[in-house]
């Protein structure tokens, strides 16, 4: 139960798929202004992400290993990603509407969210099992929503401040996210602190 707790924690607070591994940042950075749109995106990634840790594993151990296949892995595991995206786009089509016209182009993108695949590349990388493949996963996914509420705030910070014509837009976006990625390696010494090194 602990390496369980270790990996979620790990992957939340020390190794933040958006802040620290600076993976997902497209996505980050053009729905960070609407906290409904970055909730809605958040939830997809989740998804997404766990139902793809729940493929993309069995397929690598009983599929791909046996058969000396491994290097197909990316092409494997972006298809089984498209395809949840697809499942997922269709359903929020069809059921929130004023949501998926928000999201716009960046729901079909988590298609090519190098988020979501090198999650699926650590999985295989670190041997997890099964269960902590998707632990793995929604813990990745959890810390993109993370990310995103702390960076809709943020934003709504920077609306209200006075800055510079030539630095607004992008530039400050990134300054401001680059601020608060460092205030994420705080957590590394509690980390070790707990789980050891």
């Amino acid at each position: 139960m602990i390496d369980i707790a270790k990996i979620l924690f790990t992957v939340i607070l020390l190794n933040n798929i958006v802040l620290s591994q600076f993976l997902g940042v497209c996505s980050f950075l053009g729905l960070t202004t609407d906290l409904k749109n970055s909730m809605g995106m958040s939830f997809a990634v989740i998804f997404v992400m766990v139902v793809s840790s729940a493929i993309t594993q069995p397929i690598f151990q009983y599929l791909l290993v046996p058969n000396n296949l491994e290097y197909l892995q990316t092409v494997v595991f972006i298809l089984v990603i498209a395809s949840a995206v697809q499942i997922l786009e269709a359903i929020i089509k069809k059921v929130f509407p004023p949501l998926y016209k928000g999201m716009g182009i960046y729901l079909p993108l988590i298609t090519t969210n190098c988020a979501i695949l090198g999650i699926m590349l650590v999985n295989i990388q670190e041997s997890y099992t099964f269960f902590e493949s998707l632990v793995n996963g929604f813990g990745a996914g959890v810390s993109y929503m993370l990310a995103m509420f702390l960076f809709v705030g943020v934003r709504k910070k920077m609306a209200q401040a006075n800055i510079p014509a030539f630095f607004e837009g992008v530039p400050a976006a990134l300054v401001a996210a680059a601020i608060v990625s460092v205030s994420f390696n705080g957590f590394k010494g509690v980390l070790e602190n707990i789980f050891g090194r």
